[in-house]
């Protein structure tokens, strides 16, 4: 990949990345189209081979990869400067909506109507979650044939099991497939593999598990998530519950405020840090989260492309992006233990609906769903705590 240009100034950077940041609603995609009309079609600051070689490359990274395709095309025009410009112009609109949404929600006693809103927005999750399942499903078993195809459904099968079963350790089981397809390629043995594979789940799990539990957990969200923002729901969930931050229904309902508000989805750990420890706790687990793409790309953004032609790197994410697949369809079962009232039921099926068959946008889905549940809180309808 080319040398960055380095001659857009900062404040152009801050006025561009700061724009997408506000209007980017709709998850990755719609930042990855945004980024490129400006990069490719309206500034030319990037030919569209290059681009969608960093589009591809970030993607093989962990952690959010349109943040990280955000960076690197703001390092690409301004380097360093622009890179810390632009990546934080890209968040910072989002994660602003979001701490202001969690203060209303979790702090002190919600309004009916915004109880009923993350009761109704969080019961569309379930579906809004299946149905990336189902197409992150497809794009992981495409161009597998044979036993490459069978080791893909299995390691989706693991890693839904294992975040339905013990969430909190469902990394263990994204970097474990990872391995274990590294090693059985590199060797072709299964016992090798297990030898290799085994002590660095050990490592993983009596090392970095005795960070403290909101490092932990924002850590995994921004450094070990493997395959799009929806990996960060089974990442989340259980630490979220289990440490008594938030409710089943509480949780739903944060995943679905990071869906509707602009910019990455991994915002969404903000509203557990608030949950955990205030806004204090909130801004930890943003920064936490962030700094491995800020990371990532001022250290090696010029690699990219090398990265992405590594043989060993390719294996273990053949592993690890199946694996992350599962733990997404995984997540759609306790996210279900949210959904606890009729009404919420009724608007679960409807989202399904207009999901599938009426192939309706996930932003629009989710404000109806915000809507009705707020209507249904006005009308008297018993709400999830």
């Amino acid at each position: 990949m080319s040398e960055p240009a380095r001659t857009v100034p900062a404040s152009e950077v801050l006025r561009e990345w700061g724009r997408i940041g506000v209007v980017g609603f709709g998850g990755p995609p719609a930042h990855v189209a945004l980024l490129r009309q400006l990069c490719v079609e309206e500034k030319q600051w990037i030919d569209g081979r290059h681009f969608e070689d960093a589009n591809a490359a970030t993607g093989l990274f962990p952690g959010p990869a349109s943040t990280q395709l955000a960076i690197f095309m703001a390092h690409h025009v301004a380097g360093v400067r622009g890179a810390l410009v632009g990546g934080l112009a890209f968040i910072l609109p989002g994660l602003l909506m979001i701490l202001v949404l969690s203060a209303a929600y979790l702090g002190g006693s919600p309004p009916d109507w915004m109880r009923g809103l993350a009761a109704g927005a969080g019961a569309a999750v379930v579906a809004v979650v299946v149905q990336a399942g189902v197409g992150f499903g497809r794009a992981a078993l495409d161009g597998r044939e044979g036993a490459q195809r069978v080791r893909a459904i299995a390691y989706a099968v693991i890693a839904a099991a294992v975040t339905i079963v013990a969430g909190a350790w469902v990394v263990l089981a994204l970097v474990g497939c990872g391995l274990f397809e590294l090693a059985l390629r590199r060797s072709g043995w299964a016992d090798r593999t297990m030898s290799i594979a085994l002590p660095a789940l050990v490592v993983a799990a009596t090392g970095l598990a005795a960070l403290p539990d909101l490092v932990w957990t924002s850590l995994k969200v921004g450094a070990l998530s493997y395959g799009g923002g929806f990996v960060i729901i089974p990442l989340m969930q259980a630490d979220a519950v289990n440490n008594g931050w938030m409710t089943e229904a509480q949780f739903a309902g944060a995943v679905a405020f990071g869906q509707i508000t602009p910019g990455p989805v991994v915002q969404t750990v903000a509203v557990v840090g608030y949950a955990a420890a205030g806004i204090g706790g909130a801004l930890l687990a943003a920064f936490v989260a962030f700094a491995p793409s800020f990371l990532i790309v001022l250290i090696g953004g010029e690699r990219f492309e090398r990265f992405r032609q590594n043989a060993n790197a390719r294996a273990f994410l053949d592993g690890a992006g199946p694996a992350a697949v599962g733990a997404i369809f995984g997540a759609a079962v306790p996210l279900l233990a949210g959904v606890t009232e009729p009404w919420q039921l009724g608007v679960l099926v409807a989202a399904a609906i207009a999901l599938f068959a009426g192939r309706i946008g996930t932003v629009p889905v989710l404000l109806g769903a915000g809507a009705a549940g707020a209507i249904a809180a006005l009308a008297g309808a018993a709400v999830p705590a």
